[in-house]
């Protein structure tokens, strides 16, 4: 059971507090992906070598795994707006750390307490959503919410790279630490309460992986991302391979986070009306892009195409299965929030190294045609999902497509 209740439905959607929320989720993947566009300034300002810098991005996930699940269960009894407050700051305090780090062992410090503030939100931020919009406008918010994350890819990130650039890359990390501090301000005045029940029990994760349709989400989403990142980790050498130039590699970049903006506006625009149909499609359409890159990505107007196509998906499956899981999770759906978030970064991580492993073996162009079978795994799930896991929205009562029942054992 959650640990809070929500207040009377608003009479209006409260869409000042959903652009603080979409704004702290910018702040979280902007300072997760940071480092990335920094390592060689990095390692020259730490006298480390980049493989060894690239560390502080690698900690971050991986800190998340260990500790997101404990965590939100110690948390649980805090009052959500002053929990998401709390991560704010400590995203500054995590910068701040960086910035100001003297030594290696002293940046990857400052990154490991981002990476359990990085764990947490996204534990928190979806349940808060559910509970203070009203309940057929809950997609449209985290479209808003979960834009954050494409504005983080597409200008956060860059930007931060830009400012390391110009102005070394401390500053950068301290640019961002008072740009957490500002928003902590927006986020006390904005965003709203909610009520607690005192006698309310912690989350429980077996009671969530009980629940029919949540296993299916938990895993059918990380395959997604895992997908996602074993080909976005190994971009460039692709590009490389396909004769492109090497301005198509930050172009690419671009063009994925800000596809993503459009799949997110369609997503939001589709999933409380027709949440199983626009997956479908939308899983069906990356794996296409996907497997059509090593043809169609050997010239720069047909790779940034199918990159379209693939970002605008990867930046709507979010929204579909974040509703997915709350629906599933039912009662316990902080919980398998919290399932999710801790097997999107396993995802992550198993990712890039797939990625890797299929580079090394196999080549750059046949990255993408490997990167599109977790699709497929993901989708054969989706058709399975029809009853609990992804079932068919209030206007797509009816509608029909190649189905595959779920054993009714497992439920």
């Amino acid at each position: 059971m959650s640990s809070a209740l929500p207040l009377p439905a608003p009479k209006r959607f409260p869409l000042a507090a959903m652009l603080v929320l979409a704004t702290i989720t910018f702040t979280a993947i902007t300072t997760e992906l940071m480092p990335s566009g920094l390592l060689p300034q990095i390692s020259e300002g730490l006298n480390i070598s980049e493989a060894v810098a690239g560390y502080l991005a690698a900690a971050y996930a991986a800190v998340i795994v260990v500790t997101v699940i404990p965590a939100a269960r110690l948390l649980a009894r805090v009052p959500r707006k002053t929990l998401l407050i709390s991560l704010v700051l400590t995203f500054a305090l995590s910068n701040v750390l960086v910035g100001l780090a003297p030594n290696f062992t002293a940046a990857m410090g400052g990154r490991l307490v981002g990476g359990l503030a990085h764990g947490l939100l996204w534990t928190t931020v979806a349940p808060f959503v559910s509970r203070v919009v009203p309940a057929d406008k809950v997609g449209k918010a985290l479209a808003i919410v979960f834009s954050g994350n494409s504005l983080g890819m597409a200008i956060g990130a860059p930007v931060g790279t830009a400012l390391g650039a110009f102005l070394g890359w401390r500053a950068a990390f301290l640019f961002q630490a008072g740009f957490s501090l500002l928003l902590t301000g927006l986020a006390v005045w904005m965003l709203p309460q909610v009520r607690r029940v005192p006698d309310a029990v912690r989350p429980s994760m077996r009671k969530a992986i009980a629940q029919p349709g949540v296993k299916s989400v938990a895993v059918a989403w990380p395959l997604l991302v895992l997908a996602h990142f074993a080909l976005f980790t190994y971009i460039a050498p692709f590009i490389r391979e396909a004769g492109l130039p090497d301005y198509a590699i930050s172009l690419s970049l671009t063009v994925l986070g800000a596809s993503g903006l459009i799949g997110i506006w369609i997503a939001g625009i589709t999933v409380d009306s027709r949440p199983r149909r626009s997956l479908i499609i939308t899983t069906a359409a990356i794996a296409v892009a996907m497997i059509l890159l090593p043809l169609g990505g050997r010239t720069l107007p047909g790779a940034m195409i199918l990159m379209t196509v693939w970002g605008a998906g990867i930046g709507a499956i979010g929204i579909y299965n974040q509703a997915a899981i709350l629906r599933a999770g039912r009662e316990d759906r902080d919980a398998a929030n919290g399932l999710t978030v801790l097997t999107i970064q396993v995802g992550i991580t198993i990712g890039a190294l797939y990625g890797s492993a299929v580079l090394v073996l196999a080549g750059p162009l046949t990255v993408p045609v490997a990167a599109a079978l977790p699709v497929a795994v993901a989708l054969v799930i989706t058709l399975a999902g029809r009853r609990h896991a992804y079932p068919p929205g209030p206007k797509e009562r009816g509608w029909s497509e190649p189905e595959l029942k779920e054993p009714v054992s497992q439920h």
